[in-house]
């Protein structure tokens, strides 16, 4: 929503034709656009400057002045209803003016107030104050000036000037409610920009959620496939008790990375639901690095952790997610060489995990990454609170290591 949304507010001499709406009280030189509304309004307008024109003037043939004088008014209040029409384009003028031939000319009194009325709904307060002390001092003069037989003196002055003050108070309180309507509508407008920013940020953090998930979940398995297809390729006149080890391995893990996906599938279409089978945490490192060496790979787990159960599960299960992608890493990038799982830490200490493999041996078979997964477990680490680094070692391997916060 912008500003053009709400123009239907605010009449013709508001909006300019490049620039858009303007708020009461801003100006501009651009010529204005009028509207089947500003002419209803010009006209109704001059019609109540017309009806109380028509009553002073009704009071200068009353006071018995010459045909003359009364000519003379009613001319005076011809021209100052017609001026109204130009009221757009200098309204602090006219009103000014109006206002002091209002003191001698009594039919120019209604003119003179639709122009306060004017001033006060479209100009700030000190122009408004101007033109609204000017109005009072000649209201308060004109039955000095021009007195009406029919009325006593101090009537006449108190109700010019009490005319004067509804009028200037009811311009403001007309500008004051557009202003409003316009500050809520830019409150609102503002209200929906924000919640649609704050709906793609929730959009975005899940889509990012749920690429980490997958790609910890699914490329450990893959991987699996990657290595073993790879290594019957390079060696295909391998033993047969080796094949159908390799084969029994790509069997594995394809079905379990099916039960992976469909585990993931059945969560993004039942929100909330954690589906059927639970989520890995610290206690099941053991599985992840049995599942490892029956692959093939020598690996050490080195756990100083009393009780792997007590660790919180959001904490265990990024541990896990980290020490995953470590293990499919060294898979993938040095495949035959040793690799060592560390966890050690304890309650308002943290928790670290370290996973180590040695510099590859000979050639290795090209597995494709994108260098996903290494972003996504720093991601993970920071929505834990904790750090993340990874790099080469010493001896040309390579490391990954984590801290993670364990409140006590």
């Amino acid at each position: 929503m912008t500003r053009t949304d709400y123009a239907w507010l605010l009449p013709s001499e508001m909006i300019g034709p490049t620039r858009g709406p303007r708020l009461p009280g801003d100006r501009g030189s651009a010529r204005p656009r009028r509207t089947v509304r500003d002419w209803g309004v010009d006209a109704l307008m001059f019609l109540v400057a017309v009806g109380i024109g028509l009553v002073g003037l009704a009071v200068s043939e009353r006071a018995g002045n010459s045909d003359g004088v009364v000519f003379l008014d009613t001319v005076a209040g011809v021209l100052a209803c017609c001026s109204l029409w130009a009221r757009r384009r200098r309204p602090m003028g006219i009103a000014l003016v109006l206002a002091l031939l209002s003191a001698v000319a009594p039919a120019v009194g209604g003119a003179a107030l639709v122009a306060l009325f004017v001033v006060a709904v479209h100009r700030p307060f000190r122009p408004v104050a101007i033109v609204g002390g000017l109005s009072t001092v000649t209201g308060a003069v004109q039955p000095l000036i021009r007195p009406d037989p029919a009325t006593p003196l101090l009537t006449g002055v108190v109700a010019s000037v009490v005319l004067v003050l509804l009028v200037t108070g009811w311009g403001m309180l007309v500008r004051a409610n557009r202003q409003l309507v316009v500050a809520l509508r830019e409150r609102a407008s503002r209200a929906e920009a924000e919640a649609d920013l704050r709906a793609e940020q929730a959009q975005r953090l899940a889509r990012e959620a749920i690429a980490r998930e997958m790609h910890d979940v699914l490329a450990h398995r893959l991987t699996l496939l990657s290595v073993h297809a790879g290594a019957l390729e390079f060696r295909p006149d391998a033993p047969a008790p080796e094949v159908a080890r390799a084969a029994g391995v790509i069997r594995d893990s394809a079905h379990e990375a099916l039960q992976d996906l469909r585990m993931i599938i059945g969560v993004l279409r039942a929100p909330g639901d954690e589906g059927d089978r639970p989520q890995p945490t610290l206690a099941t490192l053991d599985s992840l690095v049995a599942e490892s060496r029956q692959a093939g790979m020598a690996v050490t787990l080195d756990s100083s952790v009393d009780d792997p159960s007590a660790v919180p599960a959001s904490i265990g299960r990024t541990a896990y997610r980290i020490a995953q992608e470590g293990l499919t890493n060294a898979r993938k990038h040095a495949p035959g060489t040793g690799s060592t799982v560390e966890v050690g830490g304890g309650p308002g200490d943290g928790l670290t995990v370290e996973v180590r493999n040695a510099a590859p041996v000979g050639e290795v078979p090209k597995v494709p990454g994108s260098g996903q997964g290494l972003i996504g477990l720093a991601e993970r680490a920071a929505l834990a609170g904790g750090r993340f680094e990874h790099g080469p070692t010493g001896d040309g391997g390579f490391a990954v290591r984590a801290w993670l916060p364990w409140t006590s």
